[in-house]
C-alpha cells in the first residue's frame, strides 16, 4: 500500500549542512581482534569506522603488563619496550596516522591500569612487574598479593606505583599526537580487599597518629580513605595531562556506581562532581535492552542535569570470539540509541570494534544508515578538531610530472605506483595542495618500500618562506605505509608543497613516486577552528534528480521517501533486502519536474536493513533504511 504526495515547487532545493555534536567512540583491543596486528588491518578498520560515522577511537596501550606502543620507560625498567606480539612495530603510531587521516580522534586506553598481571587466580602472582618490584604489590590482610577476578594488583596508593603509571601517561601524550587519554575499570581502582601492604599501611599510620588501618576491609572510614587516595591521584593526573596540553580530554569508563566503589573503590561520583573527567562512560554492559535502560536511568540520575553533557554510556556490542561470542542485535542497538537521544544523552562508546563487523557488518552498517548517517563533532570541541587529511596522488590533478616515468604493477595508496631509473635527465613529481586553512601541517609520504628502490630519494618540502630538503631510503622495508617527513606552516590557498626528484638516484636503482598527505598538527595549531560541511549551503539540486533519505529512519512500518526532479524523467524506485532480492517497486513511471513524496509500507517484513534504489534517466542513487519492529 502506498500514497503519493506531489509538492508543487520548481524552485531550487537548498540543502543545509547540519553537523550534530555527539560522542561516538569505539574501543580497539588486542584480544579477540586482529586490528592491531598489521598496518593494513589498522588502515582498513579506521576507513570502515569513519564510514560508519565514528569520531573517536580508544586503542589499548597498556595490557598484559606491557605497552602496545614503543616505551622507553618499560624498556628501562623491564628490558622490553613493547608487548612481544608487536616487536618491530608501533600499533599506536599507526592507529594515530590512519585515524587522523580519516578525521577520527584518538584517546589511548590504559586498560590494565593498576593491575600488574592476569594470573587467572593461579600462582605465581604478579607477573614480571611485581617480580622485579615486590614492594609495589597490593596485599590483603593476610599478606598475600591481592588477586581479584584473576587479576593481580599493584597498590594504587604507593607513590612509586603512581609515578610509574604517571610516567607512562606522560610518555604517551608527549611522544604521540593524541587527543586525550582513557581510563577504565582498573584505573584508578583498588580491590576493596587490598591496602595492607607495608607502604599503604605506613602512609595510613602517618596520617592517623600511628594507628593501624581497620582489619575489616569494608570498614566505612577505611574505604573512604583509600577511595580519597585514588581521587587525589586522579586529580593529579588531570593536572599532569592538562598541563601538558589543555586540549586533551580525560575519559573514564568505570564499573557501574556504586558497585564499582563497593568492590574497587572507584568513586565515580566524585570524579563527576569534582570535574575530574571530561567524558563519563560508565560500563552499562548488559545483554538486554531492558537491563540497559535500567542502568541508563541510574547513570542519568547519578550525573544530574548539570553534567548530562558528559555522560556517554558504554555499550557492550560484542565480547568473546568464535561460536561463544556475544553480539548484540540490531534491534537492541537501535533501541539503546533511541533511549539515549530521547533522554538527552548525545553519544556512546562501544566495546568493541569487532562487533561492528560481525554478521556481514550488520551493526556498523545499521549505525551508518541511521543515527550516525551524518558526521558529528566531538562535544566540547567547538569544531571538527581532526578534519580529514588532504591527499594528493602522484598522478593526480594537482601533481606536475616531469621526465620519463613508468607505471609499475605494485599497489600504492590508491592505484599503482610510478617509478623511474632515469639519471641523465631530470625526473620529478611536484605535489600541490589546496590548503584549507592557515595552520601547521604534518606532511606524509606513502611508501611501498622494496629492495630495488633507491636509498636516496630526494624530497623538497616548501614552506611559506623557505624550503627544506630530505633524503629518504625507499628500500627500507620497515617504512611501508604513511611516513611523516616533517611539519610545515602553510597559509590557506593552492600551494606547491612537495617535490620528489632523481638528483641523487644511484645507478641500477628505482626512484618511486606515490601519494602525499597533509594533516593538521594540533600540537602546533590548537587554536585553528575547522568548519566542515558535507554540502554547500547554497547548493542547488543537480541536473536529473535528488533522492532524499527516508524519514523516519528507523521506521515501523511506514516511512516516507522524497525525491526531486529538475526536469521530466522516467523514475523507478525499488526497495531491496541486503541479499539483493527485490522487496517492492515503490514508484515506476513518468514524472514532471518537481518535488515528490512517496510512502513505503513495510508491514509483513522482518526487522533489518533495506536498500532503497532510485533510477531517473541516466542517474541512479541508493541509501539504506532500517525497519525496527
Amino acid at each position: 500500500m502506498k500514497s503519493i504526495l506531489l509538492i508543487f515547487s520548481l524552485l531550487p532545493l537548498l540543502i543545509f549542512a547540519q553537523s550534530p555534536v555527539e560522542f561516538r567512540a569505539v574501543k580497539i583491543t588486542d584480544i579477540d581482534s586482529q586490528v592491531m596486528y598489521t598496518d593494513e588491518n589498522i588502515a582498513a578498520a579506521m576507513d570502515y569506522l569513519a564510514g560508519c560515522g565514528i569520531n573517536v577511537v580508544l586503542p589499548v596501550v597498556l595490557n598484559g603488563g606491557w605497552t602496545q606502543y614503543q616505551s622507553a620507560i618499560m624498556d628501562s625498567l623491564f628490558g622490553r619496550s613493547i608487548d612481544p606480539d608487536f616487536y618491530g612495530r608501533d600499533p599506536l603510531k599507526r592507529i594515530i596516522i590512519e585515524a587522523h587521516r580519516n578525521g577520527i580522534e584518538v584517546y589511548p586506553w590504559f586498560e590494565y591500569g593498576f593491575a600488574s598481571w592476569y594470573s587467572g587466580g593461579t600462582p605465581p602472582y604478579g607477573g614480571h612487574i611485581l617480580a622485579k618490584y615486590p614492594e609495589w604489590a597490593l596485599r590483603t590482610s593476610d599478606g598475600e598479593i591481592c588477586t581479584k577476578n584473576g587479576f593481580d594488583w599493584m597498590s594504587a596508593v604507593n607513590p612509586d606505583v603512581q609515578n610509574f603509571i604517571n610516567s607512562l601517561v606522560l610518555e604517551v601524550i608527549q611522544n604521540y599526537d593524541v587527543d586525550g587519554v582513557e581510563f577504565s575499570d582498573r584505573i584508578p581502582a583498588m580491590p576493596i580487599e587490598g591496602g595492607y601492604d607495608s607502604v599503604t599501611v605506613a602512609i595510613y599510620k602517618q596520617e592517623h597518629g600511628g594507628a593501624e588501618p581497620p582489619s575489616y576491609y569494608n570498614d566505612t572510614q577505611w574505604k573512604r580513605w583509600r577511595g580519597d587516595k585514588l581521587n587525589e591521584w586522579y586529580k593529579g593526573v588531570k593536572e599532569l595531562v592538562k598541563g601538558e596540553n589543555p586540549e586533551l580530554f580525560i575519559s573514564a569508563s568505570p564499573s557501574i556506581y556504586p558497585w564499582g566503589y563497593d568492590n574497587y573503590l572507584q568513586d565515580a561520583q566524585t570524579w563527576i562532581d569534582s570535574n575530574i573527567v571530561d567524558h563519563f562512560i560508565p560500563q552499562l554492559y548488559r545483554y538486554s535492552f531492558t537491563d540497559y535502560l535500567y542502568e541508563l536511568n541510574k547513570a542519568i540520575e547519578q550525573v544530574s542535569p548539570g553534567n548530562l553533557h558528559k555522560l556517554f554510556p558504554g555499550i557492550l556490542m560484542n565480547i568473546g570470539a568464535g561460536s561463544n561470542a556475544y553480539v548484540m542485535s540490531a534491534d537492541y542497538l537501535l533501541s539503546a540509541l533511541e533511549a539515549n537521544r530521547s533522554k538527552g544523552v548525545m553519544g556512546e562508546a562501544y566495546f568493541f570494534y569487532e562487533g561492528f563487523r560481525k554478521n556481514n557488518n550488520l551493526l556498523g552498517d545499521t549505525l551508518k544508515a541511521t543515527y550516525y548517517s551524518e558526521p558529528a563533532m566531538v562535544p566540547e570541541r567547538g569544531c571538527f578538531w581532526r578534519p580529514k587529511a588532504s591527499i594528493e596522488n602522484e598522478n593526480g590533478d594537482n601533481s606536475l610530472i616531469t621526465g620519463n616515468w613508468e607505471t609499475y604493477q605494485m599497489h600504492g595508496f590508491e592505484g599503482l605506483i610510478m617509478r623511474t631509473r632515469e639519471r641523465d635527465n631530470l625526473c620529478s613529481v611536484e605535489y600541490s595542495f589546496d590548503v584549507p586553512y592557515s595552520a601547521w601541517y604534518d606532511l606524509y609520504i606513502y611508501s611501498t618500500n622494496n629492495s630495488p628502490w633507491t636509498e636516496n630519494a630526494f624530497y623538497t618540502l616548501y614552506g611559506e618562506s623557505d624550503s627544506t630538503t630530505y633524503v629518504v631510503d625507499q628500500s627500507d622495508l620497515s617504512r611501508r605505509g604513511w611516513n611523516k617527513l616533517d611539519a610545515v606552516f602553510l597559509e590557506s590557498g593552492m600551494k606547491k608543497v612537495l617535490k620528489l626528484d632523481n638528483s641523487m638516484l644511484e645507478d641500477g636503482k628505482y626512484l618511486v613516486a606515490d601519494a602525499a598527505m597533509l594533516m593538521i598538527n594540533r600540537k602546533k595549531s590548537p587554536e585553528v577552528v575547522v568548519e566542515v560541511k558535507d554540502k554547500d549551503e547554497n547548493e542547488t539540486i543537480p541536473a536529473g534528480f535528488t533522492l532524499s533519505a527516508n524519514y523516519p529512519n528507523p521506521f515501523n512500518p511506514l516511512t516516507t521517501i522524497e525525491f526531486t526532479l529538475s526536469e521530466s524523467e522516467f523514475v523507478k524506485i525499488v526497495v531491496y533486502d541486503l541479499l539483493g532480492r527485490e522487496v517492492e517497486v515503490v514508484e515506476e513511471g513518468e514524472f514532471n519536474a518537481g518535488r515528490y513524496s512517496s510512502q513505503f509500507d513495510a508491514t509483513g517484513l522482518s526487522s533489518g536493513i533495506y536498500i532503497c534504489s532510485m533510477q531517473a534517466g541516466g542517474f541512479s542513487e541508493n541509501f539504506k533504511m532500517m525497519l525496527m519492529k
